[in-house]
């Protein structure tokens, strides 16, 4: 594996993982389905570097979620299917086909422009695929509130739409009486029923807005962990924790955690 260039490096590691005789027992044992956790896991991480502006850890997450891919097409080959160079020629394929202002001669774009032949290529492929509906494609696996909003990108293509975010609203009060009114029968599945149609016509309000419904999520909840860290922290300074406070008491550290937390507009 010594000069080797890197990539081919890389899955002459990922090889010898799994080599039947030599390989290491916890890579031998492992199949699509098992590694498929890690692989999302890894993609939050990149994620995670990116947002911490850590360049050093967003190169190490990276390696991590390229080790990702290098491992499925090493299961992929085992199978006869397909090995690494495939995969890397596909995407490519696929690049070069979907931007034929760049590789192509077809006249140049903008970000809009492009954004809708991007989708209307997708389109095609998906048909080629026998991939039938509006809504076929959509990975059933993203997390619940990502795919809410492509769900709902897909049937606004085809008009099925509110006409702007003030009419998602008036659809939001609407389902907010709606689980109000489940509140005294307490049903478990009614209410489940009830604040999913909340959360999916709050998804439609993030994009109406032009917003992304899992970043907005994300940010709330790094917002509260900085204010629940202020109250923890005052407490700690009087030498307690929250379970030894008041409500009363953590509402008000709550409320001077909003001043010393807030986020500087630009």
């Amino acid at each position: 594996m010594i000069n080797e260039p890197p990539i081919q490096n890389l899955i002459n590691v990922m090889a010898a993982l799994r080599d039947p005789e030599t390989g290491c027992p916890w890579d031998k044992a492992q199949d699509f389905a098992s590694i498929a956790p890690y692989t999302i896991e890894e993609a939050y991480e990149v994620q995670a570097a990116i947002e911490s502006g850590d360049p050093a850890q967003l190169q190490d997450e990276l390696g991590d979620l390229l080790f990702q891919v290098v491992y499925h097409a090493q299961l992929a080959q085992e199978r006869g299917w397909f090995g690494f160079d495939e995969v890397a020629q596909g995407i490519a394929d696929k690049m070069v086909r979907r931007h034929p202002h760049v590789f192509g001669d077809a006249a140049a774009r903008d970000a809009g422009a492009q954004s809708a032949a991007w989708e209307s290529q997708k389109a095609q492929e998906r048909m080629a695929r026998a991939e039938r509906g509006v809504l076929a494609g959509v990975a059933g696996t993203l997390p619940a509130l990502a795919r809410a909003q492509k769900l709902t990108a897909r049937a606004a293509r085809v008009k099925f739409d509110w006409p702007d975010a003030p009419a998602v609203l008036e659809k939001l009060e609407e389902e907010v009486l709606e689980l109000r009114a489940e509140l005294p029968a307490a049903d478990p599945a009614r209410l489940q029923d009830e604040l999913g149609d909340m959360l999916f016509v709050m998804a439609n309000l993030a994009r109406k807005l032009g917003l992304n419904a899992e970043a907005c999520l994300a940010g709330a909840n790094a917002k509260f962990t900085r204010r629940f860290g202020f109250i923890e922290g005052a407490l700690a300074a009087q030498g307690r924790t929250p379970n030894e406070a008041t409500l009363e008491e953590m509402e008000v550290l709550w409320t001077q955690a909003k001043i010393a937390t807030k986020v500087p507009q630009a």
